[in-house]
């Protein structure tokens, strides 16, 4: 196994970003729930966050699990939340699957928020990996930058008079007329 890299340091894998993704969501949800009785605007500002967070953490080559875990993590809540305690996130008469929609459509604001916000970290955290990556392979600080030289003497040229004597003695090589 080879050390890990400046980018893979400090990085978690995708399980444990995962797991630490729900934990959070469980503390956010007890935490809004204690205080508001129903998911709230902090539970909202706590998944932004902590969806900016895991996207911050995560190891590069494991950018996909991340990128698709908001979604679930919320659809995870509702489902959770709709089975155990609908009125939090729907009105009081509503089913549980009535419940769930209706909590992922109360939160779907936040939700492309949070997504989008990831998507973007993401991006840019691959865009400066892939120009690291192509800066370490450059042979720039061993070399230097290629150049043109043109050298050799200039272009001989012999002329030749056709029907009378040369002037000269004859040459030995091809003429190009």
């Amino acid at each position: 196994m080879s050390a890990p890299t400046l980018w893979e340091e400090g990085r978690w894998s995708g399980t444990r970003v995962t797991r630490f993704a729900v934990f959070a969501c469980v503390l956010l949800v007890a935490l809004d729930l204690s205080t508001s009785g129903g998911l709230g605007r902090t539970f909202d500002l706590g998944f932004i966050v902590l969806c900016l967070g895991i996207a911050l953490a995560i190891r590069p080559d494991e950018f996909f699990s991340v990128g698709v875990l908001p979604p679930m993590l919320l659809l995870g809540v509702c489902g959770i939340l709709g089975v155990v305690h609908p009125s939090a996130i729907a009105p009081s008469g509503d089913g549980m699957i009535q419940s769930v929609i209706s909590g992922l459509a109360h939160h779907s604001g936040e939700l492309l928020i949070a997504h989008a916000c990831l998507l973007v970290v993401l991006a840019i955290r691959q865009r400066v990996l892939t120009r690291a990556e192509k800066a370490a392979y450059s042979k720039r600080e061993v070399s230097p930058a290629p150049y043109l030289v043109i050298s050799g003497e200039p272009e001989v040229k012999s002329t030749t008079v056709v029907d009378e004597e040369p002037h000269s003695p004859q040459s030995m090589t091809a003429s190009n007329s």
